[in-house]
């Protein structure tokens, strides 16, 4: 049974290799929101986002015969970078499975930690993973169906119940579910009153049909500039451990993820990628107020990664700001 005694661990074994990062309060945020703002800037991290926490535990956890022949992994780019890094540190061979629309920026930067990139179509990134792994025994380290990599995820959520023992509500966005089911766990363990809100892409709001359905469900391959959120089904694991512990779901809009990543450049002086932008996304098209958020609460908005790349940047100018 996953629990709060998997992060603690799992802390402990990520301590010598991650950055804590900082829970900051973006004032300038307050009133255009409607709330206190903080923010988890995961984008500071190493590898410019969350991702390294999982892959790393999980790669430190394995036993050396398993990585022997080294590892392979499907990413839309972050776990990837994520792994390749671990895979470094270790010193053992990695090949990233990516789509082939993914970032440039992403897709030099697991380069340049010494991976092996392949790219294929998005639907097919776990498929030719499992073949790879088939074919030289490579073993797969998975975004975000395993345990070991849930618990590297939620070891930020510990951090945000010490950093702001007094959150009221934290926001999370969702792709597969790792991050959200580690960081959900960890707060609600520390602080049973806080909520935990997930955010999905509109056109992908796995999680919220899932839930409706009362099971799994796979979704069509959408486009969307959230392009590290953009699984079409719900983790197996991932699944019990987020409806347990997760308030409920909200589907941002692109246009509303691009204000947010404006604003949070503009206002917070904070550069991160779209996809890591999508909790403030929730806030601006005034999804928060489904909860009740009030101007006094203190609301966390987990900034998952910033790895973008200028081409992105300059669709901010299109993006007006009211």
């Amino acid at each position: 049974m996953f629990g709060k005694q998997d992060i603690m661990e799992a802390r402990e074994r990520l301590a010598p290799y991650i950055y804590q990062t900082p829970v900051l309060h973006l004032q300038n945020l307050d009133d255009i929101l409607g709330c206190r703002v903080y923010i988890k800037p995961e984008c500071m991290q190493r590898t410019n986002s969350f991702k390294i926490r999982g892959a790393l535990n999980k790669m430190l956890s394995m036993p050396k015969e398993e990585l022997e022949n080294g590892v392979v992994a499907a990413s839309s780019g972050n776990h990837g970078k994520g792994v390749a890094f671990a895979a470094k540190l270790l010193g053992v061979k990695a090949t990233i499975v990516i789509p082939d629309n993914a970032p440039q920026v992403k897709v030099d930067g697991i380069r340049k930690l010494g991976a092996e990139v392949v790219q294929c179509k998005l639907s097919e990134r776990h498929i030719i993973a499992g073949q790879l792994s088939e074919r030289y025994g490579y073993t797969i380290i998975h975004p975000y169906d395993d345990y070991q990599i849930i618990a590297g995820q939620g070891t930020l959520g510990l951090e945000i119940a010490e950093q702001l023992p007094d959150v009221n509500y934290v926001v999370v966005p969702i792709g597969g579910g790792g991050l959200i089911g580690g960081v959900s766990v960890a707060v609600k363990s520390q602080i049973p009153k806080a909520q935990v809100i997930g955010a999905e892409p509109y056109v992908l709001r796995r999680y919220a049909m899932s839930v409706e359905a009362g099971e799994r469900v796979n979704l069509e391959e959408q486009k969307s500039v959230a392009d590290a959120l953009l699984t079409q089904k719900p983790g197996e694991r991932n699944y019990p451990i987020v409806t347990g512990n997760v308030e409920g779901f909200v589907g941002v809009k692109d246009e509303s993820m691009l204000k947010a990543m404006k604003l949070l450049l503009m206002e917070g002086k904070i550069l991160a990628e779209p996809s890591s932008c999508i909790g403030i996304g929730a806030a601006v098209q005034g999804e928060l107020q489904k909860w009740n958020v009030k101007k006094s609460d203190k609301v966390c908005f987990v900034v998952s990664g910033g790895n973008v790349g200028l081409d992105q940047i300059k669709k901010l100018e299109e993006v007006e700001l009211e």
